[in-house]
C-alpha cells in the first residue's frame, strides 16, 4: 500500500501531524521546550535510540521546527534550537498537558499549567477578535479560507449541516479577510 503524504493534503491538521505526529518529535519538540538543545541532553531524557534521534532531529530541522547550530568547533558539536515556528507550537503542547491531565492521570497531574506571576492554575480560550468575547469550544467553528479546496469545503458544509449551523460560505466574514495573528503582513482580498 502507498505512503499517504499528509503535507500535500490541503488540510492544516494533515500538515501539521506531517512535520510533528510522529512521536518522538512531539518527545524532542516538548524537551525542547523545557530548554533542552543539545543531542546528548534529548538523548539522556528520551532514553531513544541514537539513529533515531538523528533521524527525528533531521526532519524537526529540515520541516523549520528547530535550527541546528555549531556550539562548539573541536570537535564539532551542534546544538537544536526551536525557531519562531517552532515556538508557536507552544498552544498546542499546553493544550496537550491539559487534555492529558484530565483523561490519563488517574493518580493527578504531572504537570500544571499555571500563570507565571501568581501560580494559579490557567486554562486556554478562544476569543472573539471583533467584539472581544471569550468563547467556549461550542462558540466556535471553521470555515472555509481562501486556500480551500472543493473537498475541504464539502466536508466543512456536511459538517455545518450535521451541527445546523450556517453552511461555511454564508459565514459572516469573507475568509480572505481572515487575518493569520503570526503573520506580519495584512492579508487583502482580491
Amino acid at each position: 500500500m502507498p505512503h499517504t503524504d499528509f503535507a500535500a493534503m490541503p488540510c492544516p491538521i494533515a500538515r501539521t501531524l506531517a512535520r510533528v505526529g510522529e512521536r518522538w518529535s512531539m518527545l524532542i519538540l516538548r524537551d525542547a521546550f523545557y530548554g533542552m538543545t543539545r543531542f546528548d541532553e534529548f538523548r539522556k531524557s528520551l532514553d531513544i535510540a541514537p539513529n533515531i534521534l538523528t533521524r527525528r532531529l533531521a526532519e524537526l530541522v529540515q520541516a523549520g521546527l528547530l535550527e541546528k547550530r555549531v556550539y562548539t568547533s573541536r570537535p564539532t558539536r551542534y546544538e537544536y534550537v526551536l525557531t519562531q515556528q517552532g515556538r508557536e507550537l507552544r498552544p498546542i503542547m499546553l493544550a496537550m498537558v491539559a487534555w492529558g491531565n484530565r483523561h490519563f492521570s488517574p493518580e493527578g497531574p504531572a504537570l500544571a499549567v499555571v500563570a507565571r506571576e501568581t501560580g494559579a492554575p490557567v486554562e486556554q480560550c478562544w476569543l472573539d477578535t471583533s467584539t472581544g468575547q471569550v468563547l467556549g469550544l461550542d462558540g466556535v467553528t471553521v470555515m472555509a479560507g481562501a486556500g480551500a479546496t472543493p473537498g475541504v469545503r464539502e466536508r466543512i458544509a456536511l459538517a455545518a449541516r450535521k451541527h445546523g449551523e450556517s453552511a461555511a460560505d454564508e459565514a459572516p466574514h469573507d475568509p480572505q479577510d481572515i487575518q493569520d495573528p503570526h503573520d506580519p503582513e495584512p492579508t487583502t482580498a482580491a
